[in-house]
């Protein structure tokens, strides 16, 4: 029987442990009841400015496997100047916060979406093991498994979206200059919303570079005033059951073919760059952005993880607890912290061309 079916004690979502007595429970038995949603836990939260006892290289150990296999996003707050006792655990977290008052915002932002939040931490924890191929299609089976979740519906439940116009033309202008082939979006009235024509449209833009070994570069931008809002939230729920959405998604995958062209792609970027507008350029060998760009992952918010590649690309550029950060807390960085996160290559002044 669960902990929290035989109504055993649990540390409250809200409850910031040092680290000794966070390390004393991740070592229990029931460690991985202790820290789940199931049982209420939706954030384990450690302060490694605490002090207390050091911990020996076996507690290190176990405390680091620990972490690996909780079904709770961890977090660990190190606001001092040093990392203390803690330094040996530190990238075993799923996140690390310097500014103690992120965490508030963290901690509500995850317990609104335990269940999305705990599979977001274990695709990322296992991510840096798999391939690009094997990364993309554990994304999308836990997006397509959490499509079929309460959080999922609760908020598609909130939706009523209005009837959008028609586009007038294309979702992709595609035009060829010399050995340069150009991919534009071209939703500029919908902030070139990611719908499944749009993504129909790129895979077969991109088809023809990896077709064409005379093409030797791409240039992937957006019409004005976005490169990309994310997902058309219109279409959100709007195949017939989650498994054939994975089926799909793993068909027609715009991240599958920028990460095997990805070498000659060049993304120019401004306004809004979010979900997938993210998490595709970061496939690409060299990203420029203008000042006016910012980034953000929403897809908590809904009950999902990041589902157009966001889960295998962003990692390899900024990490997988700045990653884990963007997506727990769905919070915004601007262009110039993308800059410093390498997450962008190049600031520009101005539109993309």
């Amino acid at each position: 029987m669960s902990r929290a079916a035989r109504g055993s004690s649990a540390p409250p979502a809200a409850l910031l442990l040092p680290l000794a007595e966070a390390v004393d429970q991740l070592l229990a038995p029931d460690a991985a009841e202790r820290f789940s949603p199931v049982a209420g836990v939706s954030l384990l939260a450690v302060d490694l400015d605490a002090g207390g006892r050091s911990l020996d290289v076996e507690e290190t150990q176990q405390a680091r496997e620990a972490l690996r296999s909780l079904p709770a996003p961890s977090v660990a707050l190190a606001a001092g100047s040093g990392l203390g006792i803690g330094k040996a655990l530190t990238d075993a977290f799923d996140v690390v916060l310097t500014d103690r008052s992120q965490l508030e915002p963290l901690r509500a932002a995850v317990e609104r979406s335990p269940l999305a939040a705990g599979a977001l931490a274990q695709l990322l924890r296992h991510g840096e093991a798999r391939s690009i191929e094997a990364g993309l299609v554990a994304e999308s089976t836990a997006y397509s498994m959490l499509q079929g979740g309460p959080e999922f519906a609760a908020w598609l439940a909130t939706r009523r979206p209005a009837p959008a116009p028609p586009d007038e033309g294309p979702p992709v202008r595609i035009w060829r200059e010399l050995d340069r082939l150009h991919l534009r979006l071209d939703r500029g009235h919908r902030h070139n919303a990611f719908s499944a024509a749009m993504r129909d449209a790129l895979c077969e833009g991109l088809e023809l570079a990896l077709a064409d070994p005379s093409i030797a570069e791409v240039v992937l931008s957006g019409e004005e005033p976005s490169f990309s809002s994310g997902g058309d939230l219109d279409e959100f729920g709007s195949l017939p059951d989650p498994a054939t959405a994975h089926a799909i998604r793993t068909t027609r995958s715009v991240a599958r073919l920028l990460a095997r062209c990805g070498d000659r792609v060049r993304c120019e970027l401004q306004g809004a760059c979010v979900g997938a507008g993210a998490e595709l350029p970061a496939f690409t060998a060299r990203v420029i952005a203008t000042e006016d760009a910012f980034f953000q992952l929403p897809e908590l918010a809904m009950g999902l993880v990041p589902g157009a590649g966001g889960t295998v690309s962003l990692p390899r550029r900024i990490g997988r607890q700045r990653t884990a950060w963007l997506a727990l807390s769905g919070e915004r960085i601007d262009a110039a912290t993308a800059l410093s996160w390498e997450l962008v290559d190049e600031i520009r002044s101005g539109a993309g061309s």
